[in-house]
């Protein structure tokens, strides 16, 4: 892969060296701060100094710059093991979640005495996954969080670890998918995910002397993802995979996300302000519709399937506002029932779009290359004549 492809001049980037420093020009930025940043070099305990540092950075864009600015953290399980009198060689879940529950009061307690010497309030947000999938309680967690916002608060997001053991596995990879949904969820302009690395590079640098790091990219792509290192601490979730998942969902949510190194100096307000640091991902050119990106942010989280379709089908989705209509459905993988979202992918097992299935598997397979005049003949019943309708298709 040519990286020239993936990378912006430094003379085209946002702030050059030795000009003023403007204020940023977010509106609403999400900040995620993980494990590897909040703790020691050990991996296990907080670093109160970097926390402190955080804190000030983010009340300096919440006061000077005037963005409203909500932080998505790790470390519950870092303070709990602080607290714990013997901690066992492997991580295993049932571990996590006994110090996720140790810890979450002392993180919190922390937080809140750093933000109060800014006299800025904040509020602890507990969410799992099921919190986000089901849309009313979507909705409900977002007009929460935005009002918040809007009363000048600090919303601070956690998962939570001690009910949701598949989110302290490996799914969701040290909050790196949380704050991608989140800032979907309350319509950010900007993510920047803290790290121990600054930035994306074009092969591990760690094992890679020739590997050099890229300074923007405009699209997530597979030549991207293939980049993508592993991750080695053992206490952490993360990596740089799941932080290019979480920059394929802002970004083509139309948001702007920027992945740094989080012990650098005064690295958040660098980057909310514009300069070039660490690795900057480009945001589509208009943002997606709410409803859409709430389909977008849950699609692959089950196991719900996809259906695949032939290649005029594929066209004429890529045309745009056309609905997906049995006709053009090849075969169906997986099981998922009506109402559940699923992929759309080509003849390749490309994914080309996502949606609200109007049928089941079970009934998309038995109308599959039909006519829709024929379904109700066919099924005995009808739910529309297409198996996506266009206003609930996301292409991606």
């Amino acid at each position: 892969m040519s990286t020239s492809r993936h990378m912006t001049d430094s003379a085209t980037l946002p702030l050059e060296s030795g000009e003023a420093k403007p204020a940023s020009p977010y509106h609403r930025i999400v900040v995620k701060a993980g494990t590897s940043v909040l703790t020691g070099d050990a991996g296990d305990t907080l670093d109160i100094s970097v926390m402190r540092d955080l804190v000030s950075q983010i009340a300096q864009l919440h006061e000077m710059d005037g963005a409203q600015m909500l932080l998505v953290t790790s470390g519950a399980i870092a303070a709990g093991r602080q607290s714990a009198a013997e901690t066992p060689s492997i991580p295993d879940i049932p571990t996590r979640q006994v110090y996720a529950a140790l810890g979450q009061s002392r993180l919190m307690h922390i937080y809140a005495d750093l933000f109060a010497s800014h006299d800025i309030g904040v509020a602890q947000v507990l969410l799992t996954l099921h919190d986000l999938s089901q849309r009313q309680s979507y909705l409900n967690v977002r007009n929460t969080l935005l009002s918040l916002l809007d009363l000048g608060v600090v919303p601070i997001v956690n998962e939570n670890d001690v009910v949701a053991a598949d989110e302290i596995g490996e799914i969701f990879g040290d909050n790196d998918r949380l704050s991608s949904l989140i800032a979907a969820l309350i319509d950010a302009d900007l993510l920047i995910i803290l790290s121990d690395v600054d930035g994306l590079y074009t092969a591990d640098p760690g094992s890679d002397p020739t590997a050099t790091r890229i300074a923007t990219v405009d699209t997530v792509d597979d030549s991207v993802f293939a980049m993508a290192g592993e991750h080695r601490n053992a206490w952490a979730r993360g990596g740089m995979p799941t932080k290019l998942h979480a920059a394929h969902l802002v970004t083509t949510s139309g948001i702007a996300m920027a992945i740094c190194r989080g012990r650098n100096p005064d690295a958040l307000l660098r980057v909310a302000r514009g300069e070039p640091v660490g690795t900057f991902f480009k945001p589509a050119q208009s943002k997606l519709e709410a409803r859409k990106r709430w389909m977008l942010s849950r699609v692959g989280d089950t196991d719900w399937g996809q259906v695949v379709v032939d290649d005029g089908a594929v066209a004429a989705l890529r045309r745009g506002a056309v609905s997906l209509l049995p006709a053009g459905v090849r075969s169906v993988v997986g099981d998922f029932v009506r109402g559940d979202i699923i992929y759309v992918s080509d003849l390749a097992d490309h994914h080309v779009a996502c949606g609200i299935a109007n049928y089941s598997a079970a009934d998309v397979g038995r109308i599959q290359g039909m006519r829709s005049d024929r379904i109700v003949d066919t099924l005995g019943y009808h739910y529309g004549q297409e198996v996506i309708h266009r206003n609930n298709l996301v292409l991606l």
